[in-house]
């Protein structure tokens, strides 16, 4: 194994050993906001077409809502505007990039990307480390069609891990060739992951949404070099 997994290895290994304490001290003092990375068990690949797939998980952190609180009022969140065709337009969401070597905003962040990177060392073969947080206020916010491929992913395969706290709202994916559409719903400390080709032969949104939904934070990891 690389180094740079056996560290992270070793750092999830603490991370156990403080959360086994950590849940020992909550029960005595009945602390039911702790937030816990859970173990990457029972993750669920589906394979797609072009040498892309998707992995799921459901409940990788525990405490997600506390966690949601903790983003929601500590992340400086930024409005952005963009060009879009003629018109300088809002960006339907608030967003906070956190590049590599950049403190994340709660531990919790730490460990789930050191987890990460130990359970797809062997497949992605470099270690996550970057962090892109979106906030969703309601359904009227939303990102648009769209792969990662800005920097290495144009042409190389690549991982996208993305965790979400807050209401669950659908990640849908499409062939950028054109073709049926598939909805992954993602919330409550739920994990999702693109990997091999998905970013060059696919597309993703979080679409907007009339019904009444609440908000989402989602934290997408990637790799050095990949936006």
């Amino acid at each position: 194994m690389q180094r740079w997994a056996e560290e992270a290895l070793d750092r999830c290994s603490n991370v156990a050993y403080a959360g086994r304490v950590s849940e020992l001290q909550g029960s005595l003092l009945d602390l039911a906001d702790e937030v816990v990375v859970n173990p990457l068990r029972g993750v669920h690949r589906m394979p797609l077409a072009h040498g892309a797939w998707v992995d799921v998980m459901t409940g990788l952190v525990g405490g997600a809502d506390r966690l949601y609180a903790v983003l929601r009022h500590d992340v400086p969140w930024r409005a952005e505007r963009r060009q879009m065709y003629d018109s300088i337009v809002d960006v339907p969401r608030l967003l906070r990039f956190y590049g590599e070597g950049e403190p994340l905003p709660h531990p919790a962040l730490d460990s789930a990307r050191d987890a990460l990177s130990v359970h797809y060392a062997d497949e992605l073969g470099e270690p996550f480390t970057t962090a892109g947080l979106c906030l969703y206020r309601d359904g009227h916010d939303s990102v648009a069609w769209h792969g990662d491929r800005i920097g290495r992913s144009r042409e190389q395969d690549t991982m996208v891990a993305i965790l979400s706290v807050g209401a669950p709202r659908d990640l849908v994916l499409r062939p950028r060739g054109g073709g049926s559409s598939i909805k992954v719903p993602a919330g409550h400390g739920d994990l999702v992951v693109m990997g091999g080709s998905c970013q060059r032969t696919w597309d993703h949104c979080v679409p907007k949404t009339s019904r009444p939904v609440g908000p989402r934070i989602s934290v997408q990891f990637r790799t050095a070099g990949v936006r």
